[in-house]
């Protein structure tokens, strides 16, 4: 079980180090008969919010028997349907394992890292929103530098940084689901073309 751990997406080794973080937390959940739910935070309608929804839309034919996915561009989810979507999956799935997923500012030599926690996140906390935490682990992509003006922070974040964080950790997610589960029963007609985005 893992506390902490901080990835750098430049780092070349990257996807590999979060494929073996997350397989090695979820392979665990596998004994216990638990679903896996990522849940995917964030807006489109915020350049630096879009981290979630983009992730969201990137997995969205990752889902099969034992793994469901919330938070697409399509159908995000954020502060205002947050406690909504909870309600939904806590009923939709007994005791669920939730992998979180948000953007988040920090310091300015963190910007374009990655934060792997063993304990939920704290949604729209840059934004002083009082959203309750979520999820059994976190996954944190480091997008801006943290300011008092946090939404413009938010609105004037570069789109490559988000879109660079977006790419590693779909990655990464997906080749820890395929390393724990294997690929044969992803449910999806566009597996073969979508799988060579991972590779």
């Amino acid at each position: 079980m893992i506390n902490k751990t901080i990835i750098d997406c430049s780092d070349k080794n990257c996807i590999f180090l979060i494929r073996d973080i997350i397989s090695t937390e979820i392979l665990s959940i596998l004994h216990t008969k638990r679903k896996i739910v990522i849940l995917c935070i964030g807006t489109d309608r915020s350049t630096g919010d879009s981290l979630g929804p983009l992730i969201g839309e990137k997995l969205s034919f990752l889902t099969r028997n034992n793994i469901f996915l919330y938070g697409t561009l399509e159908n995000p989810v954020h502060a205002k349907n947050l406690c909504l979507k909870l309600k939904e999956i806590y009923n939709n799935h007994n005791n669920p394992y939730i992998i979180a997923i948000d953007a988040s500012l920090g310091s300015i030599d963190n910007v374009g890292k990655i934060i792997i926690e063993n304990k939920p996140l704290s949604p729209g906390a840059a934004m002083k929103k009082n959203l309750p935490p979520v999820g059994d682990l976190s996954i944190t992509g480091i997008v801006n530098v943290s300011a008092s003006l946090e939404f413009m922070v938010l609105q004037n974040t570069r789109l490559f940084t988000v879109m660079r964080l977006a790419d590693v950790i779909s990655k990464g997610l997906y080749h820890s689901i395929i390393k724990t589960f294997g690929g044969k029963e992803i449910h999806t007609q566009i597996y073969k073309d979508d799988m060579q985005n991972f590779i």
